[in-house]
């Protein structure tokens, strides 16, 4: 390891020298490549996180590059996952990058996660986020929820001893009831701000500390951040029931 690449984050006291051989001995999957994918792919492979898995099941297009910060006009086409790979690699020779274009579900979920420090979610739909959610919660693998549409983000740290996903949003919404940025669009500073919470979160599980128990709402436009105690729920399906991947509409 390269002592003076990681020299401005070793000097931090919340990080160190001993923080910074947890880092590089951790494995982060990452679950999407599109605004949220490329901030927090970019930062987890600066930070020095030994093992980074990138997955995606799209090919990057033009209105991509307004807020999609890895991608160029040159990669319009390309696949996402696998063109994120190339690039970070020229950023951090050091650590291992890979990637996976793939439609993550049911059936896959638990071997892409399985043997992850975190899981860092960068996806755009409530399916994949549930399907993930389950896969975490039965393995016992922290992962970070992370959403944004419009101007304003959720963000939310779900580790083994607290509530899950399915504790905030105990059902699946039904299709097309949810904002998308396909329809109501996104502010292109948004990305940075919850990609940056979510892999400030995603060290903190790294290093063993403690992350943050509320889930945190963004608003970039008007300068807002709240933060809202959720509380575990013995009656959930996924942390309290145990039942998994079992979805009501």
């Amino acid at each position: 390891m390269n002592q003076e690449r990681y020299s401005r984050q070793t000097l931090l006291k919340e990080i160190g020298e001993g923080g910074q051989t947890k880092i590089s001995a951790a494995k982060a999957v990452i679950v999407g490549c599109g605004a949220l994918g490329t901030y927090t792919a970019s930062l987890l492979t600066r930070a020095g996180v030994g093992r980074i898995l990138i997955a995606d099941r799209d090919n990057v297009e033009l209105s991509n590059l307004q807020r999609q910060i890895l991608f160029s006009e040159q990669d319009v086409g390309e696949p996402k996952a696998s063109t994120a790979e190339r690039l970070l690699k020229q950023v951090n020779s050091e650590i291992e990058i890979t990637s996976t274009m793939t439609d993550i579900g049911v059936d896959n979920v638990e071997d892409l996660v399985d043997g992850a420090t975190v899981v860092v979610d960068a996806t755009d739909n409530m399916q994949t986020r549930f399907v993930v959610n389950d896969a975490c919660v039965k393995l016992g693998i922290p992962w970070v929820y992370g959403g944004a549409v419009g101007t304003s983000g959720m963000v939310f740290s779900i580790v083994p001893t607290g509530p899950c996903l399915r504790c905030v949003f105990p059902t699946l919404p039904p299709a097309g009831q949810l904002p998308t940025c396909n329809t109501v669009g996104i502010v292109n500073s948004l990305p940075s701000v919850v990609a940056s919470l979510e892999v400030t979160e995603a060290l903190k599980v790294m290093l063993g500390e403690k992350t943050t128990p509320e889930l945190m709402i963004i608003d970039v436009w008007h300068g807002d951040l709240q933060k809202i105690r959720v509380k575990r729920n013995p009656d959930c399906e996924s942390c309290g029931k145990r039942h998994y991947y079992a979805y009501d509409r």
